[in-house]
């Protein structure tokens, strides 16, 4: 297998994920979403022809939604979100992958073809993007390891694609369609399955 997928992930914790939806929908109900996203994350990956690895955010869960059987278990280092997605790359294209593609865990819209769409555009492509509707992006992948587009970087702001894009004007680069990760309450009102999760909102 030439290619590697990597999701990274938020250990589930009450009181440590979702915060700014949890401001709206309360500590639990914020957590319930996160791991129904987890796992719908999860069931998308193992659809996907690729090694893949769960990167946490914190501590290795052995009996965890990422079994053993579909993935490979590792731990993010860095200081910040832009260190901790360099070191996965840098991990992973050393280890003599040919592709390398990092998705989000919180984006009900991913679909196992929109990443196989990511892994056949780095055929002709140096860096292929995913760009999320709040200025960000949910998938990122390249073949060789672009070390400035993880430095220099406000990340979870508005700015974030628009300076990777910048960092890539001598590369070539593939866009997918934009998608919207959840994040706020205003995200993930118009999903109906997610309102099993809470009952205070319209």
């Amino acid at each position: 297998m030439k290619t590697a997928l990597i999701v990274f992930t938020r250990n589930p914790e009450l009181g440590k994920c979702k915060t700014r939806l949890a401001k709206t929908v309360g500590d639990q109900s914020a957590l319930d979403i996160y791991k129904y996203l987890l796992q719908h994350t999860a069931n998308v990956a193992k659809q996907v022809e690729a090694n893949r690895y769960v990167f946490y955010s914190v501590d290795i869960n052995h009996n965890d939604i990422w079994s053993a059987a579909h993935f490979s278990k590792e731990q993010q280092k860095g200081n910040d979100l832009g260190e901790r997605m360099h070191n996965a790359f840098d991990q992973l294209l050393h280890s003599g992958y040919e592709k390398v593609i990092i998705i989000g865990s919180d984006l009900l819209d991913l679909d196992k073809d929109i990443i196989e769409e990511a892994i056949t555009s780095l055929d002709d492509h140096d860096v292929v993007l995913g760009p999320a509707e709040d200025g960000g992006y949910y998938l990122l992948g390249m073949k060789d390891l672009h070390p400035a587009l993880f430095k220099n970087k406000a990340w979870g702001t508005e700015t974030v694609r628009e300076d990777t894009l910048a960092d890539l004007k001598n590369k070539t680069v593939s866009l997918l369609k934009p998608l919207n990760d959840i994040d706020t309450f205003d995200d993930m009102k118009h999903y109906n399955q997610l309102k099993q999760f809470y009952n205070t909102h319209d």
